[in-house]
Formats: structure tokens, sequence, C-alpha cells
């Protein structure tokens, strides 16, 4: 069997949710470092058949045949009956067995973590993929990992399964932002409801942060800036011990819905605040996973954000500028970021 680590790749892991033999095979041999005759001994055919399925003049349809590219590849057993066929609005609603197998965390038992820590690298990998992989796309992977990750929760028990519970609330929430991202509104509240109570009974603090951090972005996006108020307020009372990231994104959350309510002064406090959070944990280690983003790069940019929403237009087109370098590496935040600054810049010159 093949060295499992190119799984690790959301393109590829897409590729497969979706059946593309042409993109699983000429993406996995990328990833590997692998020419068509080195693929030969791990799928079992000959070099020609290869080139013909990644030129897309044949495909695969035999189940004999897919069991053995599954075996060859070393497909992850997560990845077992992942389809991205279906459609309609049930693909994106939680299903009710999660709440099932939630429901009996914390019985006694001892279960093999190996698995939930192949995911949660995984699920690492996605975060830090969005501008080559498609939410979209990597839906059906990521479900079916959270079924492999719930599904252990009823063999474990206190510190195992609190980590099992945090790493499915990091599955919702990362499915509900997907789902807004697709216009499906009550899903994406309802992944986000659970990833809240999951977090909550994990006492996930700074995940629990984080999702209220979210919901109240939503709020805002749904133009009810007194709500997100509200809720950001909570993100920041949430627990002890907060990470300054965390605190950081809640700050700087509150901000901005402080700024959409007039309130100018308060934002601006607050955009020094959650600045001066962030810059306290410079590393990507020393910050949750799912903040591993807020650089002080990206620091700059939210404060950058909040001059810009009380119309402080020229330190907001200073903010940007000063940061547009480092996200070449980035092309999509780079090319939102470059009209920020573009348009920064224009209203300055209108004032």
């Amino acid at each position: 069997m093949s060295d499992p680590r190119p799984w690790t790749d959301p393109q590829l892991r897409a590729a497969w949710a979706k059946g593309d033999w042409s993109e699983i095979f000429r993406r996995y041999r990328q990833v590997a470092g692998l020419t068509q005759r080195q693929l030969e001994p791990l799928v079992g055919m000959a070099q020609p058949y290869i080139s013909n399925i990644e030129r897309r003049n044949v495909t695969v349809t035999s189940a004999e045949v897919v069991e053995r590219i599954t075996h060859g590849l070393g497909v992850p057993e997560e990845l077992s009956g992942v389809s991205g066929h279906e459609d309609g609005p049930s693909i994106w609603q939680p299903p009710a067995e999660l709440r099932e197998r939630i429901a009996h965390a914390h019985t006694t038992g001892r279960v093999n973590l190996s698995v939930a820590t192949w995911i949660a690298d995984v699920l690492a990998t996605y975060r830090r993929a969005e501008d080559t992989a498609s939410g979209r796309d990597l839906w059906p992977v990521v479900r079916s990992q959270l079924d492999a990750v719930t599904q252990l929760l009823p063999d474990s028990s206190g510190e195992t399964a609190d980590g099992l519970l945090t790493l499915a609330a990091e599955h919702a929430h990362w499915l509900s932002w997907v789902a807004a991202q697709e216009n499906q509104t009550g899903p994406a509240l309802a992944w986000l409801d659970l990833a809240q109570g999951w977090a909550i009974d994990a006492g996930a603090d700074n995940l629990s942060s984080w999702v209220n951090r979210v919901r109240s972005y939503y709020a805002l996006d749904r133009g009810d800036p007194v709500r997100a108020l509200r809720i950001a307020g909570q993100a920041r009372l949430n627990g002890t011990g907060l990470s300054p990231a965390a605190m950081a994104a809640a700050a700087q959350q509150e901000g901005l819905a402080a700024a959409a309510l007039g309130e100018r002064d308060r934002a601006r406090r607050l955009a020094d605040e959650a600045y001066d959070l962030a810059l306290q944990v410079p590393d990507a280690e020393d910050r949750p996973g799912w903040l591993y983003w807020l650089d002080p790069v990206r620091a700059q940019l939210q404060r950058a954000d909040l001059s810009y929403a009380v119309r402080d237009y020229s330190d907001a087109a200073a903010g940007y500028g000063q940061s547009l370098d480092q996200l070449r590496d980035y092309p999509r935040d780079h090319a939102y970021y470059s009209a920020r600054y573009q348009d920064a810049r224009s209203r300055t010159s209108a004032n």
C-alpha cells in the first residue's frame, strides 16, 4: 500500500469525493511526486491506460477496479463511501444521528485516537487551503470526517471525550462557514448551534468564544448590528483564561458591530485592544488552531478594517497598504485587500 500522506491534500480529497478519476490520478501523482510509470504498480494499470484516464478518454466504472485503486493509493478509511453526487436541501442539514452519538459521550471505555489525530491534521490542512480548494467540493469529505469522529464518542470518556467533542465542534464550525458561503443560512446556523453546544460540553472556552464571534458576524452580515454587538460581547466573556488570540477576534468583531451602530469611539478603542491582544501571540503554535491566520499581518488588516468601518479612510488605506506585499502567497486575500486599499484611498482623496 502507498504512503497515506498525500491524502492530507484538500484537492485530492475533493477529487475523490467527486469521483473524478482523472483529477485523482493527476493530483495524487503531483502530491506524491510520481510519474505515470511509477503509479502503475499502485493501481494495477499500464501507463497508457493511466494516461487515457488522466486525459478523460476513459473512466473507472468497475467496483473491482475501484477497490484496487482504493487499496493501492491508501485511501483513508473516513473517505470510504463518500459521494459528492448528492444534491438538494437535505445535504446541508445536520443529520439527527450526530446528536445521538454526542449524547452517548462520556461513557466508560477506551478508544483508539489514531483516526481522530489524523483527521485533526487533515482539518488543519483544509483551513490553510482556501485559495486552492472549494469548500463546496470538500463538503462531503468533511461530513464523512465528522461521522468518523462522532462514531468514536460512545466508547470514549474524560479528556478523550472532551478532545473528540472539540474536534467535532471544529468540523461543525467549518461546515457552518461553508454553508453560509453557499447562502444556506438556516443550515449554517444549525451547524453553528451544534458547534457551540459541543464546545461547551467539552469545556473548550476558546472555541465557544470563537463560535459566538462567528454568530455575531452572521448577525451583522444580515443587517442586525444590535444583536451582533450583544453576541460579540458574550464572546469576550466566554469563560476565563481565553487565549489572547480568541479575545482579539472577539474584540474586533465587537468593534465592527459598534461601528455599524455609529459608536465610533468605542470601535476605535476596540480596534486598538484587538490589535494589541493579537500581537501577544505572533506565533501560530501559540494560538488555537482555527486562529492560525491571526498573525501580525492579519491583525494589521483587521485594524484597517475597523478604521474603514468608522470612516477613518486615511488610516485604513495606510493599514492595507502596509500589508499587501505580505499577502502575495494568498491570491484571493491579496485581491480583496487590494480593492479595499484602492477604495479607502479614493475615499481619502474625496474627503
